[in-house]
C-alpha cells in the first residue's frame, strides 16, 4: 500500500500524522473509520524511581505524556479524545482501548456514557510480567482491553472463523496469553534503550486486527506510538492512519514501516465469513445431482439414519423434515445443524453434506 492511496472517503490513508490526537480526529471526515486501536497515557503517576533488588534502576513511564494534574484533568483528556473517536467511526465500526488498573476503569465509564456498547472486555495475560520489586502487591501481570460497537445495534465486523482457526479450532476466549514485547522485536532509540515503554507486541495487535477488521479497511490508531498498530495493518492488507505528537517516535514508525512490504496477497490475510457466504439449501444439493433422492444420510457412529427425498427433506423412522428439524427430533435436542451432523457414504468413505455444500457454492462462484 502506497503512501498516497486513498479510501472511499476520498482522505489520504497509510500515514502519520503529526499533532494531538484530538485536534488531528476533528480534522478527518465524519464516520471515516472501520476501527480503532488506542493505546492511551496510563496516567501511572508512580511518584520516584523503582529500583530491583539490587538498586539498578526499572525502565518505566516517566515521560512527560503519562503526566497528569488530577484525575479530573485525566478524565476531561479522556472524554475529549473518545468523542473525537466517536466522530470519526463509521456506525458499524468498532473501538479497542487497552489500559491497566491505574486507568481502564474510568475509560471504561466514559466509553459507556458516550454511548459506545461493550462487546467483550479482553484481558492481556503476560506470560512475562515485571516482578513486584517492592514485595507490597501482587505481581501485575495483565492488562485490560475494552472492545465496543459504536451503537447498540451495529452490525459490527467480528470474524469469527479467523479466531476459532488462530486457537486450533477452538472458539476464542477473552483471556489471551502471550508475552510483552521483548527481544528483536523492542525496538530501540539511538542511546540503545528502548525507543518507546510501552511498545505493544505485534502479536496482540495480530488478534485485535484479524478479530475485528476486513482487508481494505481503515485502522485508526491515536497514540501512534512506534507504528505497531500500522505495521500489523499493513503486513495484515489493512490500512492506517496514526497520529503522534512526539518526533522521536514518529521517526521510529517511518523506518519501521518504511521496511514492510507492500501489498500481502488478499487470499492470505482474509479468512472468508460463513455468514457472508451465499445461502445454499439443501434441495440445491438434490437439484444439482450432488444428492440423490433415496439416498441415505447417517449421523455420528451410523446412529441415525434418514432418506433424501426428491424436494430437499428427508425422512427417518419416525421424523421427516429438513436436515436440521430431523437432526435435532432424532437426538431429541432442541436445534441441530443439519449440515456438521448428517453424512453420506461416497466412493466407500463418509462425508459431510457441508462438504457438498461447499463444492456446490465454489461451482456457483466460478460459474
Amino acid at each position: 500500500m502506497s503512501e498516497t492511496k486513498k479510501n472511499s472517503n476520498l482522505f489520504p490513508v497509510n500515514q502519520i500524522l503529526d499533532g494531538d490526537c484530538v485536534d488531528a480526529m476533528r480534522s478527518l471526515p465524519e464516520k471515516s473509520v472501520d476501527m480503532i486501536f488506542a493505546d492511551p497515557p496510563y496516567n501511572l503517576q508512580l511518584g520516584g524511581d523503582l529500583l530491583r533488588p539490587n538498586n539498578s534502576r526499572v525502565d518505566g513511564v516517566d515521560a512527560q505524556w503519562d503526566k497528569f494534574a488530577s484525575l479530573d484533568v485525566y478524565d476531561a483528556f479522556t472524554r475529549d479524545w473518545l468523542s473525537a473517536a466517536r466522530r470519526l467511526l463509521k456506525d458499524n465500526g468498532t473501538i479497542w482501548v487497552i489500559g491497566s488498573y491505574h486507568n481502564i476503569f474510568r475509560v471504561g465509564a466514559t466509553l459507556q456514557d458516550l454511548g459506545f456498547w461493550v462487546l467483550n472486555d479482553v484481558v492481556w495475560v503476560k506470560t512475562n510480567p515485571m516482578p513486584n520489586f517492592r514485595g507490597t502487591r501482587f505481581t501485575n501481570a495483565h492488562e485490560t482491553m475494552i472492545w465496543c460497537s459504536r451503537e447498540r445495534d451495529a452490525r459490527y465486523t467480528f470474524n469469527y472463523e479467523a479466531m476459532k482457526a488462530l486457537n486450533d479450532d477452538l472458539q476464542m476466549r477473552s483471556d489471551w496469553l502471550m508475552p510483552l514485547c521483548t527481544g528483536p522485536e523492542r525496538l530501540k532509540g539511538p542511546d540503545g534503550g528502548k525507543a518507546h515503554p510501552t511498545q505493544k507486541p505485534e502479536a496482540l495487535l495480530h488478534r485485535v486486527i484479524m478479530a475485528s477488521t476486513k482487508p481494505g479497511d481503515v485502522i485508526l490508531d491515536p497514540f501512534f506510538g512506534t507504528g505497531t498498530t500500522g505495521a500489523v495493518a499493513k503486513k495484515l492488507g489493512r490500512n492506517f492512519i496514526g497520529i503522534e505528537r512526539e518526533a522521536e517516535y514518529r521517526a521510529v514508525a517511518h523506518a519501521r514501516l518504511a521496511a514492510i512490504p507492500d501489498e500481502p496477497d488478499p487470499d492470505l490475510v482474509d479468512t472468508p465469513s460463513k455468514r457472508r457466504e451465499p445461502r445454499i439449501p439443501f434441495g440445491s444439493l438434490v437439484e444439482q445431482g450432488l444428492v440423490r433422492p433415496g439416498e441415505v444420510l447417517f449421523g455420528p457412529d451410523r446412529r441415525w439414519a434418514a432418506k433424501v427425498r426428491a424436494d430437499g427433506s428427508i425422512i427417518s423412522a419416525s421424523h421427516r423434515g429438513s436436515i436440521h428439524q430431523v437432526g435435532a427430533a432424532v437426538q431429541g435436542a432442541p436445534s441441530c445443524n443439519g449440515w456438521t451432523f448428517w453424512m453420506i457414504d461416497r466412493n466407500g468413505k463418509p462425508v459431510a453434506i457441508d462438504v457438498l455444500r461447499q463444492k456446490l457454492r465454489a461451482e456457483l462462484a466460478e460459474g
